[in-house]
């Protein structure tokens, strides 16, 4: 008999199919079907496939008594009930390390396209603007690259950078003494030494707003702001005035309070490149990040140690 598994995420249908093969599969990609389909099914759930946005509640976990396995998708479940779901014996999983270096590449995309003021050139050169009347963009080579946060993916836009000649600075929890890059244990001189800073830190309570006004002044008016971790890590409305303000020169943002509505304090500037929350989508990713619950899902019904718990 299969397992009963609810996916609270929108998903390909392709995807569903593969998932079909191994669970009886319930999709509830909306908050009306999410609602409906536990009060209809909540008794026989066993796994629910979500995701650090999407999340998971505590009355939700409560509705089924059958579950034993809760993953999220990608790496992040800020959203996800955690001490709720342990309590209950509920095992836990996520997708670390499926799309590292997707969202990596993303960063440093973001990372480019703001420096290089790419959006603003290619409208110039669509309005028949020739090079002689633009200004010159800076380059990365030679400048300091702040990350916020080096967890796996941290390390990986700092390798990124590294490759692209930048000196390396960072902020975290706690210095990673083994990697040779320059560790700041407070944001503000991180931002303040920074040409460019990079967030790459889980969301939450402990991390909102992390990026507020004090650390936009110190990146400063020619100083640039990716964002490819949570909306919730950087303070919009600071954002929005600092750009408004000529204290900031640009902003990279694939992530926004707002999601999935376009950040509207933001929309009006033209040093601001947004994308819908995509860094970590790929073929590749996408794949890795079905085969790794796939994994987990079949680990854990099998008694054995999860590939990636949480």
């Amino acid at each position: 008999m299969k397992h009963v598994l609810l996916v609270l995420i929108a998903m390909a249908e392709e995807r569903l199919a593969r998932l079909r093969e191994r669970f009886e599969l319930h999709h509830a990609p909306t908050d009306a079907l999410r609602a409906s389909t536990i009060a209809a099914l909540g008794a026989r759930i066993e796994v629910v496939l979500t995701n650090g946005t999407t999340g998971l509640r505590a009355d939700e976990i409560d509705a089924m008594p059958r579950l034993t396995l809760a993953c999220a998708w990608g790496a992040g479940y800020e959203n996800l009930a955690l001490d709720h779901a342990r309590a209950r014996g509920v095992a836990l999983a996520n997708g670390a390390g499926t799309n590292d270096d997707c969202v990596a590449d993303h960063a440093l995309a973001l990372l480019l396209a703001s420096v290089r003021a790419i959006r603003a050139l290619d409208a110039a050169c669509r309005r028949g603007v020739w090079r002689d009347a633009l200004p010159m963009q800076p380059q990365l080579a030679g400048k300091r690259l702040g990350i916020l946060g080096l967890g796996t993916i941290g390390r990986k836009i700092a390798q990124r950078g590294a490759a692209f000649d930048m000196e390396i600075g960072y902020h975290n929890r706690s210095p990673r003494g083994e990697l040779p890059y320059r560790y700041f244990d407070d944001l503000a001189a991180l931002a303040r030494w920074s040409d460019f800073l990079v967030v790459a830190t889980p969301g939450g309570a402990s991390t909102k707003h992390l990026v507020d006004a004090t650390v936009l002044k110190g990146l400063g008016p020619t100083g640039h702001l990716v964002n490819i971790a949570r909306g919730s890590v950087v303070d919009t409305s600071a954002l929005a005035e600092a750009l408004r303000a000529g204290e900031l020169g640009g902003a990279g943002l694939d992530v926004y309070e707002s999601e999935p509505r376009p950040p509207s304090e933001l929309m009006d500037f033209p040093n601001v490149v947004l994308t819908p929350h995509i860094a970590g989508w790929s073929p590749e990713s996408t794949e890795a990040s079905l085969q790794c619950f796939i994994d987990n899902a079949e680990l854990h019904f099998a008694g054995k140690p999860l590939r990636t718990p949480i």
